[in-house]
C-alpha cells in the first residue's frame, strides 16, 4: 500500500500543476473574481493534499501495527477528499457542473483525515 500511495500522492502532484497551468493560461473568459479564487483554492488543496499523499506511503513503511490502520484510512480520505473537494470546485467553475454539496463533504473528508493520520502518529508513539 505505501507504493500505492507514493504513485498516487505523485500522480496529484503532476495534476496540481497542470491544474495551476490551466488556471494561469486556458480559464474560460469571463470568469468572475469569485471563480478565480475558487479554482485558485482548488488547486492549492490539490497541491497540499498530494504531498499528505506522499507523507502517508513514507509513513506506512515506517509504522508500527495499531498505526498502520489509521494510516490506511488517512490516505484513502485525503484522495476521496481531494477528488470530492476540488473537483467539485472545477466541476463547477470549468464545465458549469453543479457541485451540489461536494466540495464541503470533501473539506470535511480532508479535515477527519488529518485527524485520523494525527491518531496513527499517536498509537505509533504509545507502541514504542
Amino acid at each position: 500500500m505505501a507504493r500505492f500511495f507514493l504513485a498516487a500522492g505523485s500522480l496529484g502532484g503532476a495534476l496540481a500543476v497542470a491544474m495551476a497551468a490551466i488556471a494561469a493560461h486556458a480559464l474560460p473568459p469571463g470568469m468572475d473574481a469569485a471563480g478565480l479564487r475558487a479554482i485558485s483554492s482548488a488547486v492549492q488543496i490539490e497541491g497540499w493534499h498530494a504531498l499528505a499523499v506522499l507523507a502517508v506511503g513514507l509513513w506506512l513503511v515506517h509504522a508500527p501495527g495499531r498505526a498502520r490502520l489509521p494510516a490506511l484510512v488517512a490516505g484513502v480520505g485525503f484522495l476521496l477528499g481531494t477528488l470530492l473537494f476540488s473537483g467539485a470546485i472545477y466541476a463547477h467553475h470549468l464545465a458549469h457542473f453543479p457541485a451540489g454539496p461536494f466540495a464541503p463533504v470533501g473539506g470535511i473528508t480532508l479535515i477527519l483525515s488529518w485527524l485520523t493520520l494525527a491518531a496513527s502518529a499517536l498509537l505509533a508513539s504509545a507502541d514504542r
